[in-house]
Order: structure tokens, then sequence, then C-alpha cells
């Protein structure tokens, strides 16, 4: 009888684990173990445990082993939101929104509504936005430091698909794309979906190691350079101007395009000069309006070197076109008029309140945040597996994101990342209050 294929075996596994006949934290048979069991190659079941690891259904611990992972909607690249309790909090997502939005939404739809381009807005945009809309969000990076013409700026349905459409568009399957061995998690779906190898660049506590993505550049084909350098997510760094100039160097020297996410660079009033005022010829800026405006509000946009525009403008035409007329009308209306400034000094200060209330909560506890950033990492201690840790909490109520989400090597800290921004600002002090009682109560 002939082996069976790898495939079959993660497929047994995954329905063993969905099914609770494999329940979380039991322990599955070392490598070598699965290999004579199986009869297959050691490789092979390596290949086994790596792709139940990426379906997030089973996590490596160096030294232990592999353990079936806790699922209760807390953790992996898309959790189900279900709790086994009535959720107390959702800390896994920063979803802010203002008082007073609703109403302003009201008036600005009335205002929409009698307006002499109602019209206007049934009809199909151009892929990108028209060109004064362009210029209005033109007009505003301004105040990012970013000195761009309209003509390169292209809008879309969110950040994400404008990462989607540049890096669609500027590489090729087969292509290493460098990125921070902890990031963004939306960043590891669209490479894998575009067929690109992740390339982990190590951390440090104030940014990428420069030193590490200089080798990495010297050894590897890197092709593109993935960076949040403004209120990074998780770790909430900004870099310096030092740090900024070395990696545009490297970017420079070994010919890789930057990809600039500045979601959350708003949060930061006054920030060194962004990337792509420092190598407009090979920067790609992406950012949207869903943490300084709506989450609800799929608008972004990215900023092009001029070489570029044509061929990610082919790319989002065929992802969509782009923004919606009536999200456009919207948003580039709220750009214009100041609506979006007043907006974001708001959530600056609701930001830094936040912080503050956390670091008094949660007062002796591993934590990594900025002063004005929606996040905190929070390093658990040695016998606190992150996911067994999310289930406690997920059982009192509370969804947290665990570190894995982030990772793009193949080390996952011991830590959780949690976002501030979706509980009401009163409520937070008790929620983190709550979620440390359930930290420290879990034994060695």
């Amino acid at each position: 009888m002939r082996p069976p294929s790898y495939e079959a075996i993660v497929d047994e596994f995954a329905a063993s684990i969905r099914s609770g006949s494999l329940p979380a934290g039991t322990r599955l048979p070392p490598h070598r173990a699965l290999a004579r069991e199986r009869r297959i190659a050691l490789a092979t079941a390596t290949r086994v445990y790596a792709e139940l690891a990426a379906m997030g259904l089973v996590v490596g611990e160096p030294g232990r082993g592999t353990f079936v992972r806790a699922r209760s909607g807390y953790d992996g690249l898309e959790p189900s939101r279900v709790l086994p309790v009535p959720r107390v909090a959702d800390l896994s997502f920063n979803q802010p929104l203002g008082e007073g939005q609703s109403d302003r939404l009201r008036q600005a739809l009335r205002a929409l509504s009698v307006s002499g381009e109602a019209e206007a807005l049934l009809r199909q945009d151009p892929p990108g936005g028209r060109l004064h809309e362009r210029a209005v969000v033109a007009t505003y990076l301004l105040g990012r430091g970013i000195d761009t013409a309209p003509a390169t700026v292209l809008l879309t349905s969110g950040a994400q698909q404008a990462i989607d459409c540049v890096l669609r568009s500027l590489t090729r399957p087969g292509d290493v794309l460098a990125v921070d061995a902890l990031t963004y998690p939306g960043v590891k779906l669209l490479a894998a979906a575009n067929g690109l190898g992740l390339a982990p660049i190590p951390v440090t506590a104030t940014g990428p190691d420069l030193a590490a993505l200089d080798l990495l550049c010297r050894t590897r084909p890197v092709r593109a350079i993935y960076t949040i350098p403004t209120l990074h997510n998780p770790l909430g760094w900004v870099l310096d101007r030092e740090r900024r100039d070395h990696l545009v160097a490297l970017a420079r020297a070994h010919d890789c395009l930057i990809v600039e996410d500045g979601t959350y660079a708003f949060l930061d009033p006054s920030p060194p000069p962004p990337l792509q005022a420092l190598a407009p010829e090979r920067t790609c800026y992406v950012a949207g309006l869903s943490k300084n405006v709506a989450p609800g509000l799929r608008f972004g946009f990215a900023v092009l070197p001029g070489g570029h525009v044509e061929t990610v403008t082919r790319s989002l035409r065929l992802a969509a076109w782009g923004a919606p007329g009536l999200v456009t009308a919207l948003a580039t209306g709220w750009l214009a008029d100041g609506t979006v400034a007043r907006w974001e000094e708001d959530r600056r200060g609701d930001a830094a309140a936040r912080q503050d209330i956390a670091r008094s909560a949660l007062a002796g506890m591993s934590l990594t945040a900025h002063p004005v950033s929606y996040m905190v990492w929070l390093g658990l201690e040695p016998h606190q597996r992150p996911d067994h840790v999310a289930a406690q909490l997920a059982r009192a109520g509370i969804l947290v994101s665990t570190a894995d989400a982030f990772a793009t090597g193949p080390h996952r800290p011991r830590a959780l990342r949690l976002a501030l921004a979706t509980p009401p600002r009163d409520e937070l002090e008790n929620v983190l209050h709550h979620l440390r009682d359930v930290v420290d109560a879990i034994p060695p």
C-alpha cells in the first residue's frame, strides 16, 4: 500500500481538529514520530505541520512540540467573531468612531441629495477617480509632508486595495517581498494571493534591523520592501529621520521598490518626513480613511512614482475600478472642508487618553506602545501560551489578537496585540482590569 499524500494527512488532521476529536492543547506527535507512523519522509512530516500552522490549526513551540490551537474567534487571519459568552469587549480590531459622526453623515448625505451633481454619483468614475477628486487628496497629503501632482494619486476602496493593486502590478509571482517580522496581517494575505515570498526582517525596539535588511538584499533578490514607518502596526514605533534615510539608501543601493503604509500616520502630529518625500522615485505611499474617519468608509489612495501610474491603474480597473462615486464624494467633501482634519485631531487626543488608561490599568506588565497609538503589544510570561491566554479571555467575553497573526517568520512571540479604539472610552479601564485579572490567574 502506498503511503498517503501529505495533502491527505493535512486534511485528516484538519477534520479531526475542527470536529473536536483533537481538542485544543493536544500535543501532536513529534515530526520524526509522525514520519515513522505515516511512512513518509521527515521533510514531508514537516510540511504537514507547516500547512496546519498556516491554516491556524496548530502552533509549534520550540523545544516543546506542536499543539492544537484553541480557536474561539480571536486568532488567525480571519477570526470567526464567535464568543462562548456574551461579549464584554472587542480588543482584536480597531474600529474608532467619534461623537457626532452620525449627524455629520446625515448632513452630508442631505447636501449630496440636493446638489446639482447628484446624477453624477450614479455614473461610473474612471479607474482611480476623477482628476479633481484626486487633487483634493493631493492637497490633503501636503499636511503629511507629501507634495505630489494629482495625476500620481489613485483613489481606491480602502488602503488594502491600494496595497493589493501595487503588489499585483509591480511584482511578479516568485518575487521576494521584505517585511517586518511582525507586521500588518493583511499584507501576508496579499503576498500569498500574488505568489510572493515573504522575507522577514528582524525587529528591534525602535524599528526593523536595517543591517539584517541589507544582508537580506545582498543574499536574495528582494523586489520590494513593505514598511510602516509611522505608528507601526502592531509595535507602535515611529522611525527617526536617520533610520528613514538609511532605509531609503538601502532601497536605492539594491534597487528595491518601497511600499509605505501610512494608515495610522495621522496619529503622530509631527513625524519625520514620509519615505515618499525622501524617495519619490521608488516609493508607493498607501493609506485610507478607516482609522481617522470610519472603518465602514472604504476609501483609500495610493501615491505612485510617475512611471508606475498607468500600470497600477490597469490593475485597479480589474479590481472593481476603485472607490464608488458616492463614497468618493463623501470622502473628498470631508477632506476639502476640513472635517477630516478636525476628526484626526480628536483621534489623537482620544488615542493619547486610551494609552494613559492602558498604562495605568496594566502597570507592571510587559507593554510596548507609542503614546498616541491605538495599540498595545502585551508580552506574556514564559508559561503563558498566547492561544491559551486568548481562549481564556474569550471565555471571559474579551476578544484579542495573538502574535502569530502578525508574525511573518517561524518565530511566534509570546504576546497579544490589544486594539484600544473599539470599546467606549469610559468602559476601557474596567475592560483592561478584567483582562489583567484573567491573565494573572493563569497558573504556571
